[in-house]
């Protein structure tokens, strides 16, 4: 593994324009203009403000902008996140400059040697949410120890397709010599192997707080010994064969320019016809090439395309051993996004093989 990866943190934000100032005494319809006409808003004497005119420029957007079909839900979002990281906050000494502001030792564990900067107020509170899941750490029901996932490394919110690909580990009965983890995260899918019995498991991520996080995380432990990472795309050195491979890729396609940030979401025309080149030379005669996936995108509307089907359909390298399926649960009742097509939604294991190996 390179040791030398630098971790990925929110840029400080960079403005030769004069603030303007928020506090409870400044109108906030002004406020509102001036975000819409592209000036930074910096957040003055408590925290507190900050959440306020989060909150006002949601109604504005809401009584603006339709929001009720998915599509119209992203283009929201869009010009939430536009003018929401418009709206700054100071850091001084690793800490927020305002009063009654949480304390997030990810100032100073990321930014070591910048003592006084600006970030969005949505970059702060990223980074205390994602501080709060590092410090008090997510219980997964497949998993024996809570993970603790490191910032801006996905992790798992809900369980089903964990569920879906420890069950069909139950009934495994290959060999467990080596296995390849392609986009490890934050670890789950690999911990589930070495809880199965898989001697080896190779991880790679382009993602290097994956890398960095995992590594803190194992330590010298038993783990560090069986789970060996790179911060690579697709299967990265791994060059050798192996028994196994499983990928957990984005299920939405990229369709607008602010998806591309989010590589963990969405994924780019490219990716799967490289990931099933690559895996055609890397998984064993016998092997077995397992994907996590979804119905996310055929449900939505975003496409009719299935990456996994079309290769299947229209490439001579892998043939389907079996789909598995799971109706996901219902949408939490906390949920303030109109997510009627969750009912609707499935996860899929999709199990391939060889191409004509017999």
């Amino acid at each position: 593994m390179n040791t030398a990866i630098n971790a990925h943190k929110p840029a400080p934000f960079v403005t030769g324009k004069r603030l303007e100032v928020f506090n409870l005494s400044t109108e906030i319809k002004k406020t509102i203009q001036a975000l819409e006409a592209g000036k930074p808003v910096l957040i003055a004497d408590f925290y507190s403000n900050g959440v306020l005119l989060l909150k006002e420029l949601q109604q504005y957007l809401k009584g603006k902008m339709p929001h009720q079909t998915f599509q119209e839900q992203r283009e929201y979002r869009a010009a939430y996140h536009k003018l929401s990281n418009l709206i700054l906050l100071e850091i001084i000494n690793y800490k927020i400059d305002v009063k009654k502001a949480p304390a997030i030792g990810w100032l100073e564990k990321l930014y070591t040697g910048n003592t006084n900067f600006l970030l969005t107020f949505p970059q702060v509170q990223g980074l205390n949410s994602s501080w709060q899941w590092y410090q008090n750490g997510i219980s997964v029901p497949t998993l024996r120890n809570k993970i603790h996932p490191y910032y801006g490394v996905y992790f798992p919110t809900r369980f089903d397709h964990l569920t879906v690909f420890d069950n069909w580990l139950k009934r495994y009965k290959g060999p467990k010599k080596t296995a390849v983890d392609v986009g490890v995260g934050s670890g789950a899918l690999s911990f589930q192997l070495v809880g199965h019995g898989f001697q080896k498991v190779y991880g790679t991520d382009i993602n290097p707080n994956a890398i960095i996080g995992l590594t803190e995380f194992m330590g010298d432990t038993k783990l560090s010994r069986k789970i060996e990472l790179d911060h690579a795309p697709l299967f990265g050195k791994w060059d050798k064969q192996t028994e196994l491979i499983v990928f957990n890729p984005p299920w939405l396609p990229i369709s607008s320019e602010n998806d591309r940030t989010d590589k963990a979401m969405y994924y780019p025309e490219e990716l799967f016809s490289d990931f099933f080149a690559a895996a055609k030379e890397r998984l064993t005669v016998d092997g077995k090439l397992l994907i996590l996936f979804s119905n996310l995108a055929q449900i939505t509307d975003v496409t009719n395309d299935h990456p996994i089907e079309n290769e299947i359909a229209h490439h001579d390298r892998f043939q389907l051993e079996r789909c598995y399926k799971k109706r996901v649960k219902s949408a939490s009742d906390k949920t303030t996004r109109d997510q009627n097509w969750r009912s609707s939604e499935e996860i899929e294991l999709w199990v391939l093989v060889h191409k004509n190996r017999d």
